[in-house]
């Protein structure tokens, strides 16, 4: 049995790697069966803050035969830090990592280890530089340690998640950053990405690193009045919009049935926000940003956040929305980490607890999608012709 599944994720990964063939050579030092590794993926979001059970080893078996080949791993980075956890917490924690990797590796899977901050350490960040940088610093010395007891091709470093400061700041601290890191995982491939919660748009103010083994990271939710609809908070305008489709259009019965009903309940502030987003703009727009800076700069790039929160958006439109991202992603061959398994914009269905099978096809490929044939050619193509 054990040989078998063996064959079969070893099978697995050669369509990925002849999609690696076909891309653009870009200037970079990620081997090439790491940026294959990095092709489909999503975030196990929840497994070491200890607020959810870890997925069963059954159903990542399942997603890993269905074609995901990357699991990024949120580490929350308060619990691990002496600053703000205790020792026995930090201990637990990276026990719980080390288990995480241990478990995904085995399965076939390259994992991602995503330093994770909330709102305490955004606050440090944003005030205390040099105590933040210390904080940081003093996280990745103890993820070094779990990081080396596995295969160096398997595990990968993202340095810092959405960073709360100005892009200048955060330049020259994931430089300084950066080095430290590589002296402790002098092989490892890093992740890095920009400011403004990693937004495409944000991407060209990003300067690249002079380290050539480093994959760069964008999330994207746009438009975030559809992606984000149904929000959980019920202060938040987006709270009072739900079944919004998508594309949005301002002829679209439903939207205009929206309209209607937000301008009845007096929800000025959602109404402008519906309003900002008609019309939308194509996905491949939305991306565009990105695809220029590498275009300028030759480096790899991975969309390791996107989703859409189930509670609100139309279920067609949302898978809609989901194929249109991983076919344009694909196409520019980057690779891509669903936003996230289990929670509000998870992969499962919430009343069995089983895969959703309509939205894996979407992100796997099987579904028409909105981004246009011509962003992907232009895209692509005029890379690989360099």
């Amino acid at each position: 049995m054990k040989r078998l599944t063996i064959a079969f994720l070893c099978s697995t990964i050669i369509p990925l790697a002849d999609m690696a063939n076909a891309c653009p050579i870009l200037q970079h030092a990620v081997p090439a069966g790491r940026i294959s590794a990095l092709a489909r993926g999503f975030n196990a979001d929840g497994w070491v803050n200890g607020q959810h059970t870890p997925p069963s080893p059954g159903l990542l078996l399942q997603l890993r035969k269905e074609g995901m080949t990357h699991v990024r791993l949120p580490v929350p980075a308060e619990p691990i830090t002496q600053r703000f956890g205790s020792k026995a917490d930090q201990k637990a924690r990276l026990e719980a990592v080390d288990d995480a990797i241990t478990t995904l590796v085995s399965l076939g899977y390259a994992v991602s280890i995503d330093l994770h901050p909330g709102e305490r350490f955004n606050r440090l960040h944003r005030q205390e530089p040099a105590a933040a940088m210390e904080v940081l610093k003093g996280a990745w010395h103890e993820l070094a340690q779990i990081m080396r007891r596995h295969p160096v091709d398997h595990v990968f470093a993202e340095l810092l998640n959405e960073p709360d400061i100005d892009a200048e700041r955060w330049q020259t601290e994931v430089e300084e950053l950066s080095l430290f890191v590589r002296q402790l995982l002098p092989r490892t491939t890093l992740i890095v990405g920009p400011v403004n919660w990693q937004r495409p748009d944000s991407l060209p103010g990003f300067r690249p690193l002079s380290d050539l083994n480093v994959v760069y990271a964008i999330h994207f939710y746009d438009p975030m009045v559809f992606t984000h609809q149904g929000h959980w908070d019920p202060k938040d305008p987006l709270h009072d919009i739900r079944g919004l489709p998508y594309p949005i259009r301002a002829e679209d019965p439903e939207v205009q049935k929206l309209r209607q009903q937000l301008a009845d309940d007096n929800s000025a502030k959602a109404l402008a926000m519906l309003d900002r987003a008609v019309p939308d703009e194509r996905i491949d727009k939305w991306l565009e940003p990105a695809l220029v800076w590498q275009r300028q700069f030759s480096r790899p790039i991975v969309i390791n956040e996107f989703g859409v929160l189930k509670a609100g958006a139309p279920r067609e439109s949302r898978l809609r929305w989901l194929s249109s991202v991983t076919s344009y992603a694909e196409r520019q061959c980057w690779g891509w980490a669903h936003w996230e398994l289990s929670q509000g914009f998870g992969l499962l269905d919430d009343k069995s607890g089983r895969i959703d099978t309509g939205a894996l096809k979407a992100l796997l490929g099987s579904l028409p999608d909105l981004a246009g044939p011509k962003a992907g050619q232009t895209g692509a193509g005029q890379l690989r012709n360099r």
